[in-house]
């Protein structure tokens, strides 16, 4: 039997935002890349819509060598 999920209304019914929400939103990060993707995505953001920059994602994925500091 599937499992009902409430989710926030914030995130409404695009596939992404729900992928987002059920998968990343509120989960604690300790990963230093991961925190590296989030600081320039969320950098990335002034202005923006949350959804205007998942949508953006894989583009600045490239654009930050994947999100690694080092490179």
């Amino acid at each position: 039997m599937a499992r009902a999920v409430t989710r926030c209304g914030w995130c409404g019914t695009d596939p992404l935002y729900v992928s987002y929400h059920d998968e990343e939103w509120g989960v604690p990060v300790h990963d230093d890349q991961k925190l590296f993707e989030f600081l320039i995505l969320e950098g990335a953001q002034a202005g923006l819509s949350w959804i205007t920059i998942l949508r953006k994602r894989e583009a600045y994925r490239q654009a930050f060598a994947a999100f690694d500091a080092e490179r």
